[in-house]
């Protein structure tokens, strides 16, 4: 039985689904304005991994992953401009040109490190806030309604001291989140922790995405988006929400307050969270220049899917700190795996049924990938039959997702730069000059080559 730790009851719950063998999974996409980090594909390989677990329990499961759009607000508390808005201005192109750019370069990413999109699963949604705005609007009319909103110069905002579950999902009271939030540039708000619904355009200029509503030309809040399009296409209540630990707080805070307070039902029963990438021991964070994205790892030699491996290696709800030398260790792994798999030959096999059922157990338990990872690495070192082992992998990888199945011999080509610098320390060794010989050898190992010394020659080995 599946078992996963709900954020909602701060318990390890064992899963039980609204509907049997279907699921509706909703999960925080990205806001199209700039690259993602490696933080943020963290968050995306856990809901991929989760939704393929799902699948290999025998779920059904309809996934819904929003592209943010329009809404997201560069700063605390509702103030700021529009990520998107203040990008354009920045490139001088139109916001909805920079959204576009940024979504293709998203869908492409994904492809990448094995993720699909709603192009390739069939039980995918990939909405985008932009044109959901009607439904946006008629959420804010329902809480108006109701009573749950006011308006102030800047726009309409949900009032969270009409909400008395406000903090549920983080465990703080209403009160205790107020003297724990930032001091607040916006005097017309009643309390700190109430947010924007829909916010107006400024007078003084025109945005490039706004609207007509009934309170005048704007655009919706970030958190409004969620709860519109996640009812759409999932219905009131579903059964799973993800995020990352960074949305507790505040984003699904806000969601599970209008949603509940507009329909009185719950959003979702469960709520899973993974926790923090770190970058060296420390935060990751673009003015500290650690904010690393796909082009970084690409720039050093580095597959996506290498770091898909090294995520898997940590469970979810852990902090991961991410080095470079960590990384070069997934590789390593990762090369190690091929060759095996590789091994086992194409024969027709049968599934190893004791080791499948402890995989199953690893995914169980709370979607322990490390422990998973672990009964792989026993299968290939087991004595069972190769072609045994290569459909239990296979298996396996309907979950790890690193493409097994299209694994094929490769030539390895050997760059240039790699060449010079192997025969300039081959020369430096036959000259007898060990201090350059050993700091060329550093350099080709730390670009990921060793060099194999012979009595006539040497070999280039990529590591």
């Amino acid at each position: 039985m599946l078992r996963f730790w709900n954020t909602a009851s701060r318990s390890l719950e064992e899963f039980r689904s609204i509907q049997l063998e279907k699921i509706g999974l909703y999960t925080c996409g990205p806001t199209v304005y700039n690259p993602l980090t490696l933080g943020n594909w963290r968050a995306f390989l856990f809901d991929d991994v989760l939704k393929r677990a799902l699948r290999f329990s025998g779920y059904q499961v309809t996934h819904v992953l929003n592209i943010t759009d329009v809404g997201h607000l560069v700063g605390d508390g509702d103030m700021g401009e529009d990520k998107i808005e203040k990008e354009a201005k920045k490139t001088g192109k139109n916001a909805w040109e920079i959204a576009k750019e940024r979504e293709e370069i998203f869908r492409q990413e994904m492809k990448q490190i094995n993720i699909a999109d709603d192009v390739s699963d069939s039980d995918m949604r990939m909405p985008r806030a932009t044109e959901h705005i009607a439904e946006q609007i008629e959420i804010v009319q329902r809480l108006e309604e109701k009573g749950f909103t006011y308006r102030t110069s800047d726009g309409i905002y949900f009032d969270t001291a009409k909400f008395p579950a406000y903090g549920k999902l983080s465990g703080q009271k209403l009160e205790e989140k107020q003297e724990g939030a930032r001091v607040e540039v916006n005097t017309e708000k009643r309390q700190s922790t109430d947010f924007v619904l829909w916010k107006f355009s400024p007078t003084d200029q025109k945005r490039h995405m706004e609207w007509e509503s009934p309170w005048g030309i704007g655009a919706p809040g970030w958190h409004i988006e969620c709860s519109a399009m996640a009812r759409k296409y999932l219905g009131q209540p579903f059964d799973i929400h993800c995020g990352g630990v960074d949305h507790i707080a505040v984003h699904h805070e806000n969601e599970i307050a209008q949603s509940e307070a507009a329909f009185d039902v719950p959003l979702a029963n469960y709520w899973l969270h993974n926790e923090f990438l770190l970058v060296d021991g420390g935060r990751m964070g673009k003015s500290l220049g650690n904010a690393y994205t796909f082009d970084d790892l690409k720039e050093r030699g580095f597959d996506p899917i290498v770091y898909r491996l090294f995520i898997l290696g940590a469970h979810y709800r852990s902090k991961v700190n991410f080095t470079w030398e960590a990384l070069e260790g997934a590789r390593h792994s990762l090369e190690n795996l091929k060759k095996a798999f590789l091994s086992f030959g194409k024969e027709a096999g049968a599934v190893l049924d004791k080791e499948l059922r402890a995989f199953r157990e690893a995914l169980e338990d709370d979607l322990n990938t490390p422990k998973a990872l672990a009964v792989l690495w026993e299968v290939i070192k087991s004595s069972a039959l190769p072609a045994d082992k290569r459909v239990t992998l296979l298996a396996m990888d309907e979950v790890f997702g690193l493409g097994m199945n299209e694994w094929k011999q490769e030539l390895i080509v050997i760059p240039e730069e790699i060449k010079t610098l192997a025969e300039e320390r081959w020369q430096a060794r036959l000259a007898k000059n060990w201090l350059e010989s050993d700091r060329l050898r550093d350099i080709l190992t730390e670009k990921g080559w060793t060099m194999q010394d012979g009595a006539d020659g040497y070999a280039i080995i990529s590591r």
